[in-house]
């Protein structure tokens, strides 16, 4: 085919370079994710993973240097659809309350969710022996709304509507209020459900209650 040709064709009619079909990347990470989730890191097998993609193993290389960057890819690719909207519950609901509120909530639902705890789990089950996995687990999902969180803490407190101090410290303190009570319970089993609407939303009115507590700018 000439150059002319090749330009006349259909984007979507032109073959992809290798690695690069988002589509075929796509089925393998979807057939890799139900393996993970059904078996765990160990003993999910790239064959297992071939099997459930319905690719061949040469494939999964070409897109996949190993079973590590497969399952980082998924993370990353879960960790979008997981928490893709959660920073703009912060800006779009009118008041620093209502904010906090629904962040806290709609985190407090994503961190007790089978999806997410069954990720987490598996590697908490591989972290000592691979602490490079836990790393990239935490780069990719944690860091990430975190981040978020303390961009929108350092823009209230330059308006001076909030006074935090250290927005990195806070955004890990205000995680942990809106998870308190239900996501350890959930992470060791001692919950076997995720956590009830009523349940969350308790939590997250004591999370806002007490952090604005500490960081609303004192009266003057």
């Amino acid at each position: 085919m000439s150059d002319t040709d090749t330009a006349d064709c259909p984007a979507d009619k032109r073959r992809h370079a290798a690695g690069e079909d988002p589509k075929k990347r796509d089925q393998i990470l979807n057939g890799a994710w139900r393996v993970f989730m059904d078996q765990g890191f160990d003993a999910a097998s790239m064959n297992s993973i071939c099997k459930a993609a319905g690719v061949s193993k040469g494939t999964i290389y070409v897109y996949f240097q190993n079973k590590e960057d497969l399952f980082v890819a998924l993370v990353e690719k879960k960790r979008q659809a997981f928490f893709e909207g959660i920073g703009a519950r912060l800006t779009g609901a009118g008041s620093i309350e209502a904010g906090l509120m629904a962040y806290a909530t709609n985190l407090g639902e994503l961190m007790t969710s089978d999806d997410v705890i069954r990720a987490q789990r598996i590697v908490i089950g591989v972290v000592e022996r691979m602490p490079e996995l836990g790393q990239r687990f935490f780069d990719s999902g944690a860091r990430h709304f975190l981040t978020g969180l303390s961009s929108f803490l350092r823009s209230e407190t330059a308006a001076g509507r909030l006074d935090v101090p250290d927005p990195d410290l806070a955004s890990q303190q205000f995680v942990e209020l809106a998870t308190a009570g239900l996501w350890r319970q959930r992470l060791f089993g001692r919950q076997n459900a995720p956590s009830s609407p009523d349940d969350i939303a308790h939590v997250a009115r004591e999370a806002v209650r007490v952090f604005l507590a500490a960081y609303r700018p004192a009266p003057r």
